[in-house]
C-alpha cells in the first residue's frame, strides 16, 4: 500500500521546483461569513496550464529512464492532465501523445497541441480513451502516463498540499475534489504526514460519485457516471488511489452539477475569480452546508484549475 511522507513530497517539491509556481492561498471573506469558517482558497487555477495536473506528470518524468524518454509517453485525459503532460514533456523533450474524448473542452484540445502534444481523439469519456492510450502502448511502445493511479505521479500532486501546510500550517481541514483520486491522495498523504489531526474531505459529483461508492463497497467499482463536469467524469477510480483514500480521507460528500456550477458562478462574482466545475466543487459543498466543523474552523477549498467550458457552463445553467 502506497504511503508517501513528509520528506517524500520535499523531495517532489525540490525535483519540479524550476518549473511550477507556488500558488498562493487567498483568503475569501463572503465565504467565510457564509460558512462561519475561517476559509482560504488555494488557487491552482494560477498554476502553469491553469491546473494543478503540470505538478505529476512534472515529477513523474524526473524517474524515466533513457530509452523510456526516446520512445515516448502516452496519456489519456480530459484535459487538464493532457495539458500538464504535454508541457512536462516537451520541457523534458519527450514526444507525447495525448488521448482524448471526442468530446472534450476544444479550448483544451487547442491547448494541448499548443504545448506539443499529439493529440488522439477516441471515445465519448475518459475509460474509453484510455483504452486507446493502453493500446498504444501496445502497438508503439510508448510509456504509459496515469492521470491517476501512480505513486510519482501522486508525489507531484501532493506538492499542493505541502503548499497548503508551509503557508497555514494550523489548518484544521481542507476539501478537495474528486476524480480519479491523484490530487486528494497526494494532498491528504502529505497533510496528515504535518499533522495526523487535520480532517480531509473529498468532493464529488452525486451524478458520479466513482470513489464514494468504492469505499462504501469496499473495492473498487465500475459506476454509471452521468456527470458532464470533466475533471470529476471517472467510471472507476485507480486501485493506488482507492487504497490510499481508504487510509487517509475522512469524508467525502456530495452534490449534483448544477450545484457545482452554481458555484462557480458565485466564485465569478464573489471572488473575481474564473475556476472550472471541479474546482468550484469545494467551495459548493461549503456553501451547501455540507463540510460539518466546528464554527470558526481554518478550512482551506483547493481550487484546482481554471479551464472552464463556458458552453457547457451555459447550458446547464440557462436551458
Amino acid at each position: 500500500m502506497l504511503t508517501l511522507t513528509l520528506d517524500d513530497f520535499r523531495a517532489a517539491r525540490a525535483r519540479i521546483a524550476p518549473h511550477i509556481h507556488h500558488t498562493p492561498l487567498l483568503t475569501s471573506r463572503q465565504l467565510s461569513e457564509a460558512t462561519g469558517f475561517d476559509t482560504r482558497l488555494k488557487a491552482e487555477l494560477f498554476q502553469r496550464v491553469g491546473s494543478y495536473k503540470f505538478r505529476g506528470p512534472l515529477n513523474k518524468f524526473t524517474f524515466l529512464t533513457d530509452e523510456e524518454k526516446r520512445r515516448g509517453v502516452v496519456c489519456s485525459s480530459a484535459g487538464n492532465h493532457a495539458q500538464g503532460v504535454a508541457l512536462a514533456a516537451r520541457i523534458h523533450g519527450i514526444r507525447a501523445v495525448i488521448c482524448m474524448a471526442e468530446n472534450a473542452t476544444p479550448a483544451k484540445i487547442a491547448a494541448t497541441k499548443a504545448y506539443g502534444g499529439e493529440v488522439v481523439l477516441h471515445g465519448k469519456i475518459w475509460d474509453e480513451a484510455n483504452q486507446k492510450a493502453l493500446e498504444l502502448v501496445r502497438t508503439e511502445g510508448l510509456t504509459y502516463i496515469s492521470p491517476f493511479d501512480d505513486p510519482q505521479l501522486i508525489a507531484g500532486q501532493g506538492t499542493l498540499g505541502l503548499e497548503v501546510v508551509t503557508d497555514w500550517p494550523d489548518l484544521d481541514a481542507i476539501v478537495v475534489p474528486i476524480g480519479g483520486g491523484g490530487l486528494i491522495s497526494g494532498v491528504s498523504m502529505a497533510v496528515k504526514s504535518h499533522n495526523p489531526k487535520v480532517r480531509v474531505i473529498g468532493v464529488e459529483s452525486s451524478d458520479g460519485p466513482a470513489m464514494k461508492e468504492s469505499l462504501a463497497a469496499g473495492s473498487v467499482q465500475t459506476i454509471d457516471c452521468r456527470t458532464i463536469i470533466d475533471g470529476l467524469r471517472v467510471k472507476r477510480v485507480g486501485d493506488t488511489t482507492f487504497s490510499v483514500c481508504q487510509r487517509f480521507v475522512d469524508e467525502i460528500v456530495t452534490l449534483p452539477d448544477r450545484e457545482i456550477f452554481d458555484a462557480v458562478v458565485w466564485i465569478m462574482e464573489r471572488c473575481k475569480l474564473v475556476v472550472e466545475g471541479a474546482a468550484a466543487a469545494p467551495v459548493a459543498a461549503l456553501l451547501h452546508g455540507l463540510i460539518r466543523l466546528p464554527p470558526g474552523s481554518r478550512v482551506v477549498a483547493v481550487l484546482s484549475g481554471g479551464n472552464l467550458n463556458l458552453d457547457q457552463l451555459r447550458g446547464l445553467r440557462w436551458n
